[in-house]
């Protein structure tokens, strides 16, 4: 029963995390940053997902579309966010050293975590109306909430969309162009920079897409950025920068090492997630699934 309790308890942190890593493993796939931002972005999705369910609360509309204004409000903070940020702070360093692009997302990480607190002050929000809506689920002598496993779907169709977007179809196949070589890319004709702009906004969607559904789990309050953003590095370090497949693999390991703590050793909560990473880089430095580089003559 415990190993049970382990598994979905895993399977269901590793659902949230994988859609908020899936993110940053795009951005850092096609721009090749280190976006320590997302996790700002993360945050801004959790807020505004509480500001639109209230909204849509007052004005007494059937509570599923409280799931609506949860994905509305990750759309929001993707339309708004993602081009200001890209076109506005990040395309004056592309072409510098990577060290500085990861100073801005740093410095950008910090005035964002002092405008959600301008916005929407200190005081916690609480968004308990989604979570009820999908009853719960028993498992055995379990008792387990169905919001919990609408994310775990959420995270595979999320997974599927980005697999077969960049895989199946023609955008895709231009976005893998300038993955694997921006300059043949560019000289066959293909926009660089707007590329650049709608990887940025996928990726910060996802990561507003994880904060607003994650809203109703937590309590949305500062500092809600620093822990996602610690954990989404350790996944995307454990499966490789710039894999969905790394990302899927990562956020599971991940997830069950976290539940395996929580569940024998709750002090080491943390600390198992380190452990995982460092078990993993020991044997494969640059992840589970390094991306194949062009040999250099």
């Amino acid at each position: 029963m415990l190993a049970l309790t382990i598994l979905i308890d895993g399977i269901t942190y590793a659902s949230w995390l994988f859609i908020v890593a899936l993110g940053l493993t795009l951005v850092f796939g096609v721009l090749k940053i280190l976006n320590i931002a997302h996790g700002s972005f993360y945050a801004l999705g959790a807020y505004a997902a509480a500001s639109f369910v209230g909204w849509f609360a007052t004005m007494q509309l059937a509570p599923a579309a409280s799931l609506v204004a949860m994905l509305m409000a990750a759309v929001a903070v993707a339309l708004v966010m993602a081009p200001l940020t890209e076109r506005g702070l990040l395309r004056v360093f592309y072409g510098r050293d990577e060290v500085l692009l990861v100073l801005v997302t740093y410095a950008l990480f910090l005035i964002l975590e002092d405008v959600t607190k301008l916005v929407w002050g200190a005081t916690p929000y609480y968004v308990s109306e989604p979570y009820g809506l999908f009853g719960n689920l028993e498992f055995g002598m379990l008792s387990y909430v169905g919001y919990d496993f609408m994310l775990v779907v959420l995270a595979i169709v999320c997974g599927i969309a980005v697999w077969f977007g960049l895989n199946r179809t023609r955008a895709g196949k231009i976005v893998l162009a300038v993955i694997h070589n921006p300059e043949i890319a560019s000289s066959m004709g293909v926009n660089i920079s707007r590329v650049y702009t709608w990887a940025f906004v996928f990726g910060v969607f996802l990561a507003a897409l994880g904060g607003a559904f994650t809203a109703p789990m937590i309590s949305v309050q500062p500092g809600l950025s620093v822990g996602v953003i610690i954990v989404s590095f350790a996944v995307v370090i454990i499966g490789g920068l710039g894999s969905i497949e790394g990302a899927v693999i990562g956020a599971l390991i991940v997830g069950l090492a976290r539940a395996l703590a929580v569940h024998t050793w709750p002090a080491a909560e943390l600390f198992s997630i380190y452990v995982a990473m460092a078990a993993v880089l020991m044997f494969r430095p640059e992840g589970l699934f390094q991306r194949v580089q062009a040999r250099k003559i």
